[in-house]
Formats: structure tokens, C-alpha cells, sequence
């Protein structure tokens, strides 16, 4: 029995032996850049999943460093497509917080007739300039969000399945591959396409997109120690020159130029072994977001033709349990146990801190964090402001990271309108504001606003908070404005006066979370009304005013000049009173209200003012103005004038172009009104009565700001054109 169970052995050993040195062979995944056809790697994980192949390794750059890390981290391939089919990839490619989760206050910069974008100053004055277009802060945020689980691991050989991530250093052109570091912003740094997204700053280095030095990172597969590589060609292909159109074309050809000749040197290092699939995505732009679900389709087709060639790396032996394990639900949402602020903007670190709802002992609130993140970027201070979790132990540190704007924090905007009467009778405004930001660590501010034109003024504000909040503040200003009001007897203009005032006030107030402010203030103002045109005999007027002033506004609207949903409303009262120093004692009210609505592509406004004066006051200096686009269409801007006022309005515009999924979107809408409003004073020598109009509009949102061009008439025989500039309804 001995000698037989031996020469079984003997037998066995040489079958062991090979199986010993024949082991199954490391598989590795190369995903290669291509901004949103990067989307396809999805199809193809998916494809490779149903095949029962293994992954060992995953090398990526650009959009195949987030697919690849974000697989290598646990994500299963049903959850990738669902991300990919359900981030808003608009929101999560700009900079710009959601409007509801910006400040009050910032959201009030907007209501002038200024154009959106700003110019940045910093201290010693120099003009602030970007490195990107984009700087990333949506994208960051995303990003962390979805490795909040993986973001402190360090050595990404302990992933699930090992990763290696490419960048590129824009200072000497060198490639950068990453082993270690911090997962979300090493990915970041991968996908970071030169003049689209500011570089990432990383260990002294300043990091663009991977794809600018090696795009499908082959080699760095090699290096991993993988014996067969499943190369993944997403590339982008050259346009004709037919294709070549305009200076983005050019720019983007540039780049696939440097793309493919690198990418072409790895292709020609592809072994017998190796499997290359390349989708079919020649109808693909790298924009095209929208069509996430064609794309991981052509992924997932160009996998499974390989089929017959792939099953032949299907594994023996089950799949890894440790993957199965870090896959599995209630693995990504840690405890926290601590907050951390660093910080180098002009605000206290209380002042962040301040923002940051995230409470001790709880599972991270993703949903608030964002929230939070939004609300701190909207601030207008920093950079980026990001966070990141920090395990060590038992202990999950939640570390908020404010980074203070480089290209400075004081802004200056510009802006414009005009309007004419189809009569020769025109009217135009120029403004400009310059805002100064984080005066002390509070967070004050000190706003000048300037405007020439039909109506003229400068109107200067310190804003000083008195929390780290910015819960309460006070606020003094001064103010100079001239302005033209109508002088109407029975329901004729018989003069235009130039009215002048000069004033100061103060206020003091509490912001009601990011949508709602209250102010309590007092003023005084002076100033005369001279006959501009007219009858020369009427008499010139010169006033002085004190009052008591309440003021209640409210905005939850989601944009401010095509807004789709939310209100806008405000409500002021003033007490004149002859103790405060004016010349007469009068009360006036105004109420206003926006309320959007839509259904699919389809938007409605409702809404209106009411103005009132409640006592008998001087006419020229206590009217309300009406007239302009949607303003009583068909009449000049601020061309009724009244002291009690009237309008209620219903607007409707529906969007002609396509969305975009980059900030570079340049939506048209077209839409029309109708309004109906009453002007008239309390001695009842004028009442305009009810009049009815219509406007037609064109909007153009430009990166500038909204431009309007509106027709307008009414049944009052008046007719005008306006275009606008920043302002829209």
C-alpha cells in the first residue's frame, strides 16, 4: 500500500508543480481620457462583469481616472450608471453654487441691471485673473463626496482593486503618475484640461489633465504588474477642416493632437494577449452628457463582441470576497467624531465653522455638507472651499478646507440698458458697482454703486455683521440720485422735473437663513425738483425728509433672470415724520411679488406692485414710477408717474436651444406678457385709469448676462422697443 500511494505522488508532483507556476494571470483595466465619451467605460465594466472577469488592477486618466477610481473603491457597475444618468453634470461642471444655497446677500447683487460676470481686484489693486475658466468647486465637491468612504486612503494599492491615476505637470510637462495621496483630488488633478479647469496644486506641483502626456496609460498598467491588459480607446477624433470653424475648434484640435500622438505611442505596445476595445463614439462630442445612456451602450456593445476573446479570462475561482465586501451597503457613510477648519481666506475660522451643520457623533450628512459648501463658496472669499474626511482609529475627522481667493475678493461689475419709444424719445442707463469683501474677519463689506443715464446715482453701504453668521448687521449708507418725474394735469404731462436728493441712513437687520432679510432703518434726505421740460412758470420745489423705514424681502427663486422656480417678494413701509426733520408728515407702502411656475419647457411669472401713499404729500418727490419692459409695456422706462401705483402681470418664455452641460451654455428664450396697470395721485387731479399691455420678447443669456430685446405696446396708442442688458423682468 506504501510503495502504491507513492507512485501516486510521484505522479501528482509534477501537476503541482505546474499548477504552482502556472497561476491565473493579472488582469489590469486601462481607461483612457475623453471628458464625457468617458462615460462608455461604464458599458464596458459592465460588459466585463457579465463576462465574470476579474479585474486586478485599473490605470485611468482624465474621465478613466473618475470610472476607474471610483470602481476601484467599491463602486458597483449599476451604481456608476446611475450616477452617470442622474448628476446634473451643468451644476457639477460650474463653479456657482445652487441659488438657494447662496447667501442673501449675495443673491441681492444681482437685482441691479449689472452683468453677472464680475472682474476680480486684489489688495494692491492688480487685476485678478483665473487659471481656468472653471475652478472646480462643484466638481471637488462631487467628487468627495462619492469617495467620502476612500478619501484617507492613502496607498491606493489597499483599494478594493489597485489604482494608479495620471496628470500632467504644466510646468515642465512631465508625467505624473499617482500610487498614493488623496483619492477625490488626485482624480481631480487627472481630469484638470487646461484653461477649462484651473490646475490643481499638488506637492509643489501644478497638475493639469493626464491625457496631456499619457492618455491611455498602458505603460503605467505594466508597471502594476499585470501579465494581460484590457486597453479601453475612448479618444476623441480629429475634425476636418471642414470641422474647423471657430477658435474653440482650434483649440480643442490642438489638444487631440497631443492626445492621440501619445496615445497611438501605447497602442503600439499592445501584446499579443492584450484585448483593445474601442466603442464606437465618432457621433459623440466631449460635451455630450446628455447622452450618458447612448454612450455606456456603445461601451457595453464594443465589450461584448469581444466575448469569445474575453472568456478565456474568466477566472476558476470566484470573485475576490474582499471586493464583494467593500461593495457592499452601509460601507461609504462614516461617523464623525471631530470638525476641523483650515483656513487662510480674510474670515475667521468661527465664521466658517459657523456654516457647518454637521453635527458631532452622527453619520455624515452629505446631503447638508453640500448644502453647506454651496452656502460657504456663495460668501464670494474663497477659491475652494472643500472638505475631507480623515479616519484614524475610531475617530472620523471631518477637515473643512478654505482656500482664500488668489485673484482677489473685490469685485467690479458693470452694466447696461436702453430703451426707445419708436418716437425719437429714448432712454439709456450705464451702471457699475464695486464691492469690497472680508474688511475685517466678521466679513464686512463696503458696496458702491454708481449709474449715469436717465437716472442717475451713487449710493455707498458698509455692511458690518455683528455674529460670526452674519445672522445680524448694521448697515449705514449715504445716497445721491437724480431722476426725471412726470408733472401730470388731468391725465396730460404739462413739465418734466429734474428731481435731486441727497441722503443718509442706517439700518440695522437680520438675515432669515439664505432666502430672507428684515431691515429697520432711519434716513434723512434734502434736495429740489427744477422744471426740465415744460411750463418754465411752474415753481421749483426743494424738500427735506426724515423717516422711519421697515423693509421685508424674500428670495427663493432659482435664477434670477430666467427663473423656472421660486418667489421673489418684497414689502417696504416709510413714516415721514417732521421730528426726524421732514416737511411734511405722510406713510407709504409698496408691495411686490414674482412667483415662477413651470411645466417641462414651459415657464409662467405671475405677479405685480401695489403702491401706496397714505396722506397728502408733495406729488413730485412721494410718486412711484411705472413704464418699461413688462413694466407697462409700450411706455418709457419710469415714464408714469404716480403716488399711488398699480400692476399685476403674467410672463411666459419657453427655452429654443438646447441645454449644455458645460458653463459655456448659451440658452434663447421666447416668450410675451400681458400686463395691467393704473397709476394716480390722491388730489385726483390724475388717474391714468386701467391700461392693458403686451410685449414680445427675445433672451438671450449670454456669458455676459441676459439681453432682452422686447416690443412693446398698449391701449393707450404707446409703442416701444427696449433692449436690456442684466435686467429682465
Amino acid at each position: 500500500m506504501r510503495r502504491l500511494l507513492s507512485c501516486l505522488l510521484l505522479c501528482l508532483l509534477p501537476l503541482c508543480v505546474v499548477a504552482a507556476e502556472s497561476p491565473r494571470p493579472k488582469i489590469g483595466l486601462v481607461l483612457s481620457g475623453g471628458a464625457a465619451r468617458g462615460l462608455a467605460h461604464i458599458g464596458v465594466l459592465k460588459a466585463l462583469e457579465e463576462q465574470g472577469i476579474q479585474i486586478d488592477a485599473i490605470a485611468g486618466t482624465s474621465m478613466g481616472a473618475v470610472i476607474g477610481g471610483l470602481y476601484a473603491s467599491g463602486y458597483k457597475v449599476d451604481e456608476l450608471e446611475k450616477l452617470a444618468l442622474g448628476i446634473d453634470w451643468q451644476q457639477a461642471l460650474s463653479d456657482a453654487p445652487p441659488r438657494a444655497d447662496v447667501p442673501f446677500r449675495r443673491k441681492q447683487d444681482d437685482r441691479d441691471f449689472l452683468v453677472k460676470q464680475k472682474l476680480s481686484f486684489r489688495d494692491d489693486g492688480s487685476l485678478g485673473l483665473p487659471l481656468g475658466v472653471i475652478q472646480g468647486q462643484n466638481l471637488a465637491l462631487l467628487l468627495e463626496s462619492l469617495l467620502a468612504h476612500a478619501s484617507d486612503t492613502r496607498d491606493f494599492d489597499k483599494l478594493p482593486i489597485p489604482f494608479r491615476a495620471v496628470a500632467t505637470d504644466i510646468a515642465s510637462g512631465e508625467k505624473v503618475v499617482f500610487r498614493k495621496g488623496h483619492l477625490p483630488q488626485v482624480i481631480r488633478a487627472s481630469m484638470s484640461i487646461p484653461a477649462v479647469f484651473a490646475p490643481v496644486e499638488l506637492d509643489g506641483r501644478l497638475l493639469v489633465d493626464g491625457g496631456m502626456s499619457d492618455n491611455i496609460p498602458l505603460d503605467v498598467a505594466r508597471e502594476m504588474g499585470v501579465d494581460i491588459a484590457i486597453v479601453v480607446d475612448i479618444g476623441t477624433p480629429l475634425r476636418t477642416r471642414k470641422q474647423l470653424t471657430t477658435v474653440v475648434d482650434v483649440l480643442n484640435q490642438s489638444i487631440t493632437l497631443m492626445t492621440r500622438s501619445n496615445s497611438e505611442e501605447q497602442l503600439a505596445t499592445l501584446h499579443p494577449d492584450d484585448v483593445l476595445v474601442q466603442p464606437a463614439l465618432a457621433s459623440f462630442g466631449v460635451t455630450d452628457f446628455g447622452k450618458a445612456q447612448e454612450m455606456i451602450d456603445a461601451g457595453y456593445r464594443a465589450t461584448r463582441i469581444l466575448d469569445a476573446r474575453l472568456g478565456r479570462l474568466r477566472p476558476a475561482e470566484p470573485v475576490d470576497a474582499e471586493l464583494t465586501a467593500a461593495r457592499a451597503p452601509g460601507q461609504r457613510t462614516p461617523i464623525i467624531t471631530a470638525i476641523k477648519v483650515e483656513n487662510d481666506s480674510k474670515v475667521g475660522d468661527d465664521v466658517i465653522r459657523y456654516y457647518i451643520r454637521q453635527h458631532i457623533g452622527e453619520p455624515l450628512d452629505m446631503g447638508r455638507l453640500q448644502t453647506d459648501m454651496g452656502t460657504l463658496y456663495g460668501l464670494d472669499y474663497f477659491e475652494q472651499v472643500q472638505y475631507r474626511v480623515v479616519h484614524k482609529g475610531a475617530d472620523n475627522t471631518l477637515v473643512i478646507r478654505a482656500r482664500g481667493k488668489r485673484t482677489g475678493t473685490d469685485y467690479l461689475r458693470l452694466g447696461l440698458n436702453l430703451s426707445d419709444d419708436m418716437e425719437g424719445d429714448s432712454a439709456f442707463n450705464i451702471g457699475a458697482s464695486y464691492r469690497m469683501n472680508g474688511i475685517n474677519r466678521l466679513g464686512a463689506e463696503w458696496l458702491t454703486r454708481v449709474q449715469i443715464g436717465d437716472q442717475q446715482e451713487l449710493y455707498s453701504e458698509f455692511y458690518q455683521p455683528l455674529d460670526v453668521g452674519s445672522r445680524y448687521f448694521i448697515a449705514p449708507y449715504a445716497a445721491i440720485e437724480s431722476q426725471n418725474v412726470d408733472a401730470i394735469l388731468d391725465n396730460d404731462p404739462v413739465a418734466e422735473y429734474r428731481l435731486e436728493r441727497y441722503g443718509f441712513g442706517l439700518n440695522v437687520g437680520r438675515q432669515i437663513g439664505n432666502s430672507g432679510e428684515i431691515r429697520l432703518g432711519v434716513g434723512e434726505a434734502w434736495g429740489k425738483a427744477d422744471v426740465r421740460i415744460g411750463d418754465q412758470n411752474l415753481p421749483s420745489e426743494s424738500f427735506n425728509e426724515g423717516f422711519y423705514e421697515l423693509k421685508y424681502s424674500f428670495d427663493s427663486l432659482d435664477n434670477v433672470y430666467f427663473p423656472h422656480a421660486g418667489e421673489d417678494i418684497g414689502l417696504s413701509f416709510r413714516e415721514f415724520e417732521p421730528e426726524l426733520g421732514s416737511d411734511q408728515r405722510y406713510r407709504q407702502w409698496e408691495f411686490k411679488l414674482d412667483k415662477a411656475l413651470s411645466f417641462g419647457p414651459d415657464t409662467y411669472i405671475l405677479g405685480g406692485r401695489y403702491g401706496r401713499t397714505l396722506d397728502q404729500a408733495n406729488v413730485v418727490t412721494s410718486s412711484f414710477l411705472l413704464g418699461g419692459a413688462r413694466q407697462l409695456s409700450g411706455f418709457r422706462e419710469d415714464s408714469i408717474s404716480g403716488q399711488n401705483v398699480s400692476l399685476a402681470r403674467a410672463v411666459y418664455y419657453r427655452r429654443l436651444t438646447p441645454r449644455a452641460y458645460l458653463p459655456l451654455d448659451f440658452p434663447l428664450y421666447a416668450g410675451g406678457s400681458l400686463e395691467r396697470g393704473r397709476a394716480w395721485n390722491n388730489d385726483n387731479e390724475f388717474d391714468s385709469g386701467y391700461i392693458n399691455a403686451v410685449s414680445i420678447f427675445l433672451g438671450f443669456d449670454t456669458p455676459l448676462g441676459p439681453l432682452n430685446f422686447s416690443y412693446g405696446f398698449n391701449d393707450d396708442d404707446e409703442q416701444a422697443i427696449y433692449m436690456n442688458l442684466g435686467q429682465t423682468f
